[in-house]
Formats: structure tokens, sequence, C-alpha cells
């Protein structure tokens, strides 16, 4: 048998957010004898290690941010230039994904992948002005548009939505099924009782994920339910400024911050409620592994419907709704489902789908393209 064909993914970094913890759900059910995942990275991630034990590579280049357009796209070329055993170029960038596609056409890469993850760019005017140019090269210059959901494709690809494929963000659903010694031990370790009503959410502290107004939402149900908690798995430039609207709130000691954690199967065991109030998303795998676990989900109306698997655990909630509103529909939904795993199943979310489906597709194009 031959050595395995290898896919370069390209990312800004392999850190916990949607895009990257899908790619590594893949990437732990695809056969590696067949089928490797390199990286094309510009920042340490904490999936790294992970990636070279299971025999991935990962190549960086600097950041647009860091070095500016002129010297990252010179990084782009020279990388394509000089790595041409890349058949298969996999970007999950969004918008941004332009550059890099046009660098591989360039270099005559001949499958070029755009993967789109939102539903909107992050960032103030000239940020977003920028990634709108970059997004311009993304219809001509990629040969296959995927997307976690129709909303995602809509933004993404404009007029050619209708060759996009949707692959499901999917998760290995064994590993969040609800366990109660899982959650005792988990209150234990972060010092909360049986008792307390515990409001979770993970996320990057960005703008998108709308953490102020999470903070106003739990200021109001901590007023009429003291015995509360609001726990906050994930970093990002604003979690300071976060910080300190908890401190100015006299909050401190009832909102936890956690960083950026592997146990997220496990933490999830401990809440009670997870609020997502994000101002837009493409769909958030961390709403199937919310659901995974049977937590009920208070989140925004602006999240696609495709996220909810069916199982009743779902609530959509108007951003333009005030804090006690959301406050008091939080309050009533906490009753946790535990049969949520045919949901799963039937809604394609279970990881081993898509994985089989995206190998196919791998090996389906490298053989087309070595006989074409």
């Amino acid at each position: 048998m031959g050595d395995p064909i290898r896919i370069l993914q390209v990312v800004v970094n392999m850190n916990r957010g949607g895009a990257e913890t899908l790619l590594m759900n893949l990437y732990r059910n695809i056969d590696h004898s067949k089928v490797q995942f390199d990286f094309l990275t510009s920042k340490e991630g904490v999936f790294d290690e992970e990636i070279l034990k299971m025999g991935g590579k990962i190549h960086r280049i600097p950041y647009v941010s860091d070095v500016g357009h002129y010297a990252y796209i010179k990084a782009l070329n020279k990388f394509f230039s000089s790595h041409s055993e890349y058949k298969i170029v996999h970007s999950h960038l969004d918008k941004m994904s332009g550059f890099v596609l046009r660098s591989a056409e360039r270099t005559n890469t001949p499958i070029r992948i755009a993967h789109s993850h939102n539903t909107s760019s992050e960032g103030g005017v000239v940020a977003k002005a920028y990634k709108w140019i970059a997004g311009k090269y993304i219809l001509p210059c990629a040969t296959h548009y995927f997307a976690c959901s129709d909303k995602a494709a809509n933004w993404l690809f404009e007029d050619k939505v209708v060759n996009a494929t949707i692959l499901k963000n999917g998760i290995e659903s064994d590993q969040y099924v609800f366990n109660s010694e899982v959650r005792n031990q988990v209150r234990q370790e972060l010092n909360l009782s049986r008792d307390t009503f515990v409001i979770g959410h993970v996320g990057r502290f960005a703008h998108q994920k709308n953490h102020s107004f999470l903070i106003d939402i739990f200021a109001q149900l901590n007023n009429d339910k003291p015995d509360s908690v609001l726990v906050l798995a994930g970093d990002g430039p604003l979690r300071l400024d976060i910080e300190k609207k908890v401190r100015d709130l006299n909050l401190l000691g009832k909102v936890i911050f956690l960083g950026i954690r592997n146990d997220i199967n496990r933490l999830l065991q401990a809440f009670d409620v997870f609020v997502f109030p994000s101002w837009h998303e493409g769909l958030p795998v961390t709403l199937i592994e919310a659901q995974g676990s049977g937590l009920p989900c208070i989140i925004s109306d602006v999240i696609t419907s495709e996220v909810d698997m069916g199982a009743g655990l779902v609530q959509f909630e108007n951003l333009n709704k005030p804090s006690d509103a959301w406050a008091k529909r939080v309050i009533q939904q906490n009753k946790r489902v535990l049969e949520v795993q045919d949901h799963i199943q039937k809604k394609g979310f279970d990881i081993r789908v898509p994985a089989k489906w995206l190998q196919k597709f791998y090996l389906d194009q490298t053989e087309e393209w070595m006989t074409s």
C-alpha cells in the first residue's frame, strides 16, 4: 500500500475554535493510512501536539496582521511554490481564503477548497474592507465550495451557492453522553455545590460572541436566583474587558473564567443551561456538543435553525429583547434531556458520517486528477 495522500488544511491557528474543533474531529475519524492532514498556520495552537502525534505536519507563515499585506502575500506565494506536493488545499479562513486560493492557483494546485464557517466578517471597517477584497478571489480561484450551513454558504459563495456542499459540524457523540458522576466531579473541581444553578458558555472572547450582553443576562438572573454562577470557557482579545465588567457589576466569584479547556465534554455535564447570544454564526460546533450532552440551549435567533437537532433543547431568542427577558427564559429552561443520541444520528451530526464522506471526496478527487 502506498503512502497516504496529504491534504493541506489552512487556518490561522489550531486552537479550540469552531472550525478547528471540526477539523480535529474529522482528523481523528479518518483512516490515516489513506489520508493525512497537514496544516498551514500562522500561530501556535493547543491542538499542535496532537496533530504531530497523529502524523500531521505543521507549517507556519506570518499572519497578515503581523507583517502587512505584501509580506503576507509573498509568504503565501513562497510557500505554495516550494510545496508542490500538495494537490488539495482546504482553506478555512472564510473571506481571507481568497488570498490563499489565489496563491494556490498560481502555483497550479489542482484542487482548491473554500470552506465557509461563518455568516459575517469580524473586525472594524478597515478589516472588513480588506476581507471583502480578499473574498473577491474565492469564486474565481476555488474549485470546490464547502459550508457548515446554508446561511454560511449564502454569505461566502453568493451566486455559486448552488454548487456548495454542506459538511455537517459533527461531534464524537459518545464522548458527550450525560454522566451524573462526571457532573458531580466537575462541580467539585470548580467548587460548586450540587444545587448551584450553573449557566455555561463556550466561545472566544470576541465581538461575535456578545459576552457583554451575556454578562447583562447573568446579572439579571443572579438577582432572581442568587445561588447561580456563570462559567465561561475560552479566551480572546475581549477577555480583559469582560473581566472588568464583571468587577464593575460586583459579580466577582459569581462568574468563573476558565480559559481555553480541552475537556469541554466534561464541563458541559456540570452546566444546567447553555446560553449563546452571538451576533452571527455559521453553525457552532459548541451548540452541537451542548445538545449532545442533553443541555438546554438559549441562543440568539440569528443562528441558523439547522443547529437544532430536534431534541427539544434549543430555544431561539431575539437579541433586541432586554436582558431580563433572556434571564427569565434561562431560568425556565433547566430540564436536561437524556436521550439525544438518535437525534444526533438522524441529523447527521455524528462525526463519522462527514468524516467518511470527506475521506472519499479527497481520495476521489486525487484519483480523478491523477488520471486526467
